[in-house]
């Protein structure tokens, strides 16, 4: 027997006390991200980094929040939600400290590597959490904060990260979060409440862990890297092989664990599988689009890190709007899938448009392009998780929640790699056609010439506002060029969601909340295992008054062939 009760529901206002620390959390994590979207061009050539090193800032944070989140998800399943919550938080927090500190890229890296297991935590808990105060229906109205928290964290993290940079130095990016976090522990501790969960022995899938790691570290490290490599390389077969091999254990493991990390089972569920693969595209969009539109802005058009900031704001007001307007939709009415639907086209829709950058491309249009793109995210991203947790059983709503988390961050962190390796492959091949009429430009310079020379000898991009207007314009139009052949990645992967979405099944969103749902469901196992010990009682009663013989213990009625005590 559970020892789990369910406390009362939760009013608007205690809820709203109970995420608020959950939600400043999650918006701390998040702006880890995007506060170093804008200031990368300045962050990797202070370090001495390449081009390489830029990919790798971002990606090392997203491929170890991928592999973190569903490990994270299975311990929510497991043991108790708030104490996890707050050690990634914790986690987290402390690898923001050392990033701060970083003196050379490879520490940089590091750190946002230990970065993305807090963040992992972060965002796969406080879903799992939400899930567990809130009944679908329901979640919609509180929508509207997660699309605030990711509007203004995607707008207000560049804007911060440009104007620190500018200002104080790049350092700082990533010591601002810290208050930020330990007042979200804080609040936290102090209002979060959540209901006593049933006891049960923690296994932890430690094999299924490792080869997780193993197959998304491999498969990630190659994506980055395979413009070196080569497809046909010692390397690429290496990898490529290893990730392979690495999957099947995983797969076959998972099917004999007794906690897996990631239940196959959960594919059986059409919901969760078609909304993963939504969710791929999803996080392409998010991260990888994302990302590289402060380079385009900065390498493009000349912006400095808060200028840069500021022109992503339609992309953010465009989550920000949907997310809480189209939450309030599903909450008032209930339907859900046409919004997914619309916001399925309309973020491909944007992707397409940018896609078709220039480097004198109207900045309205730009913004037009950006604003569409968000509203499709903030139309979709929440929507997903939502309807996977209303289908999931509730003994595995960490493992469902974070398993869609889970696959977009793997596409975020393919697509930024994907996104980087074309960028860079494109802007070379395009610099070496253009090699002549580049060196003409660098000659005419005279002395000032060299060191700009020497800067693109070694593989570092100059910053593009500070080159003179000769050379400024070739690389302007290279980067631009570069980075829209970058951004087509994203229109199939848009498609592949729109048909994913199309075929998800239209099932009403539940009225009870996660534990209200435990409760029922012991509840109705307490209720039949009573029924079948009365209906066992019945039976040796008639079994005694027809043949006077009493039953042994132990011998339940009904058994063929029943030894029986005569009665003296």
């Amino acid at each position: 027997m559970s020892d789990q009760s369910t406390a009362p529901r939760m009013t608007h206002r205690q809820v709203l006390e109970a995420i608020s620390g959950l939600l400043l959390a999650m918006f701390t994590s998040m702006m880890a991200n995007t506060i170093v979207g804008t200031s990368l061009p300045i962050i990797v050539p202070d370090l001495g980094g390449t081009q390489t090193d830029y990919t790798w800032v971002v990606t090392a944070a997203l491929l170890t929040t991928a592999i973190s989140t569903p490990i994270w998800g299975k311990l929510a399943d497991l043991t108790d939600r708030k104490v996890l919550v707050l050690v990634a938080l914790t986690f987290f927090l402390l690898a923001s400290a050392v990033a701060g500190f970083a003196t050379s890229p490879g520490m940089l890296i590091g750190a946002r590597a230990f970065q993305g297991i807090g963040a992992g935590g972060v965002a796969a808990l406080t879903q799992v959490i939400m899930a567990d105060i809130i009944s679908p229906r329901e979640r919609g109205k509180y929508m509207g904060l997660f699309g605030v928290v990711m509007g203004v964290s995607t707008v207000g993290g560049p804007i911060i990260g440009g104007l620190l940079t500018d200002s104080i130095g790049w350092h700082w990016n990533f010591f601002v979060g810290i208050p930020l976090g330990i007042i979200s522990f804080v609040v936290i501790v102090r209002t979060l409440r959540l209901s006593p969960r049933a006891n049960r022995k923690v296994r932890i899938d430690y094999l299924g862990i490792v080869l997780l790691s193993v197959a998304a570290s491999l498969l990630l490290i190659w994506v980055t890297n395979v413009k070196d490599y080569g497809w046909a390389s010692t390397e690429t077969y290496t990898m490529v092989g290893g990730a392979i091999v690495a999957t099947a254990l995983f797969i076959w493991v998972e099917t004999r664990a007794a906690e897996p990390v990631v239940p196959l089972s959960l594919f059986r569920n059409r919901t969760f599988t078609l909304s993963v693969l939504a969710s791929i595209s999803i996080g392409v969009a998010m991260f990888g689009t994302a990302v590289y539109l402060g380079q385009y802005f900065q390498m493009a058009r000349g912006f400095d890190p808060t200028g840069a900031g500021l022109m992503t704001i339609p992309m953010a007001a465009g989550m920000l709007i949907c997310s809480t307007l189209i939450g309030q939709l599903v909450t008032r009415y209930g339907a859900w899938k046409r919004y997914l639907v619309i916001g399925a086209i309309v973020m491909t829709t944007g992707n397409a448009m940018l896609a078709t950058l220039t480097y004198d491309t109207s900045l309205i249009l730009v913004g037009v392009y950006m604003f569409l793109l968000g509203a499709g995210m903030g139309m979709t991203m929440q929507n997903l998780v939502l309807v996977v947790q209303n289908t999931a059983r509730p003994e595995e709503m960490g493992v469902a929640s974070s398993g869609v988390n889970f696959f977009r961050t793997i596409g975020g962190t393919a697509g930024v790699a994907v996104i980087g390796s074309v960028l860079a492959s494109s802007m070379t091949d395009q610099l070496a056609q253009r090699k002549d009429e580049l060196t003409s430009a660098i000659a005419g310079l005279g002395a000032e010439g060299a060191s700009i020379a020497e800067q693109f000898q070694s593989g570092t991009m100059p910053i593009t506002r500070d080159l003179p207007a000769t050379v400024q314009v070739i690389v302007e139009q290279v980067a631009a060029t570069s980075i829209a052949h970058a951004f087509l990645i994203g229109i199939p992967l848009g498609v592949l969601s729109l048909v994913a979405i199309a075929f998800l099944p239209n099932i009403p969103l539940g009225r009870k909340n996660n534990a209200e749902r435990l409760q029922e469901q012991e509840t109705d196992a307490v209720d039949e295992l009573t029924a079948t010990e009365a209906a066992f009682a019945r039976e040796g009663a008639m079994a005694v008054a027809s043949t006077g013989a009493i039953p042994i213990v132990g011998e339940a009625p009904g058994q063929d062939a029943p030894r029986t005590e005569r009665r003296p």
